[in-house]
């Protein structure tokens, strides 16, 4: 055998199969163990960030305004948070250190949920799909289908922890808290609102999970076997993980761009409802209960940007989420498996 050739075999034994790729064996344990882990460790990463999103997404007021005077004529109130990391510093200002995690509960749950139902409904839709359809498929279109039914299922399931996660993050503290406990925010919203509390802001939510997944997915999968190709004469890198944490940064920042505005558009829709007027910020108004009405109500007064408020950070927490999600999922499924053989090694001995 020549050395090209022993090299390309070495290589080839080297190379990490993507335990998300169409094809990939992984069973219905590992999906749900493996998501879940990954869906928790990305979430404690990026909490801070995801506060100050979701603050930044609910203010009304432009980016534009500025506060105080001006040659002696009173402006108009600037917002409260602008650029991420003067929101970061001004949340721990008044609030504490503590605030920048605020909603963590719920959202812990939210992710730990969302993650093993993603993954695990991801995997049995590639099971059914390679079983029934996969020689009909065009390149991509699977891990789009499976991406996007995978993400409304998820999205679907976990709505009540999402819509928790986010009033928890925009209330104040102390008298100024809405909720004490997550035992009385399930209580009070379902006196004051009803079970259909729990599901505002469900259409855009869908309406943007589904394209979200498809895309993310379907740029993951391509991304990864890329990098993954163009490191082949780097294993050491390879060893790591690098390409599975680089593929989903990219991936997640290229989804998430594409359908921010529906994100926007579902947090407003969120925090609707008796307690509107009692959040951090009192000036959000009462918007049209669909799709099409809020973005018409936010464009008229907002403008385009918006629809795009909180892109910054949202891009910015999608690239370490995403690499971290992927990452921690790769890695966990291979040290699971590693764990099951040492068991049934040490079971046989």
């Amino acid at each position: 055998m020549t050395s090209d050739a022993q090299h390309d075999d070495a290589h080839r034994s080297s190379k990490r199969d993507s335990f998300v790729s169409a094809k990939a064996d992984i069973t219905n344990r590992e999906s749900i163990i493996c998501g879940g882990i990954s869906g928790l460790t990305s979430r404690f990463f990026v909490a801070p960030l995801d506060v100050v999103k979701i603050r930044q997404q609910l203010q009304t007021t432009s980016f534009k305004r500025q506060d105080g005077a001006v040659r002696g004529i009173n402006t108009v109130p600037g917002p409260m948070y602008r650029g991420m990391m003067s929101s970061i510093i001004k949340i721990y200002k008044d609030e504490g250190i503590t605030a920048l995690w605020k909603g963590n509960v719920p959202a812990e749950l939210l992710y730990l949920l969302y993650g093993s139902i993603q993954f695990t409904t991801f995997h049995q839709s590639n099971v059914l799909i390679n079983e029934y359809a996969s020689e009909y498929m065009l390149p991509g279109l699977q891990q789009f289908i499976t991406g996007a039914v995978s993400g409304a299922a998820a999205t679907i399931a976990t709505y009540p922890l999402d819509l928790l996660r986010t009033r928890f993050a925009v209330q104040g503290n102390n008298s100024q808290r809405v909720y004490r406990s997550l035992r009385h925010s399930i209580l009070q919203i379902y006196a004051d609102e009803g079970f259909a509390g729990f599901f505002r802001g469900l259409r855009p939510a869908v309406s943007q999970i589904v394209p979200y997944m498809g895309i993310f997915f379907v740029s993951y999968a391509s991304l990864q076997s890329l990098i993954s190709t163009m490191s082949k004469d780097n294993n050491n890198i390879n060893a790591f993980g690098s390409d599975d944490a680089i593929a989903g940064m990219v991936a997640g920042t290229i989804s998430k761009t594409a359908v921010f505005p529906l994100d926007v558009i579902r947090k407003r829709l969120q925090v609707q409802g008796p307690t509107l007027n009692q959040y951090v910020l009192r000036d959000i108004p009462m918007y049209p209960k669909n799709i099409f009405g809020c973005a018409k109500a936010i464009f008229v007064t907002e403008g385009i940007r918006g629809l795009y408020k909180g892109l910054w950070v949202s891009l910015v927490k999608a690239a370490p989420a995403s690499a971290i999600t992927m990452w921690t999922f790769e890695n966990s499924v291979r040290a699971l498996r590693w764990y099951d053989t040492q068991m049934e090694s040490f079971q046989a001995s």
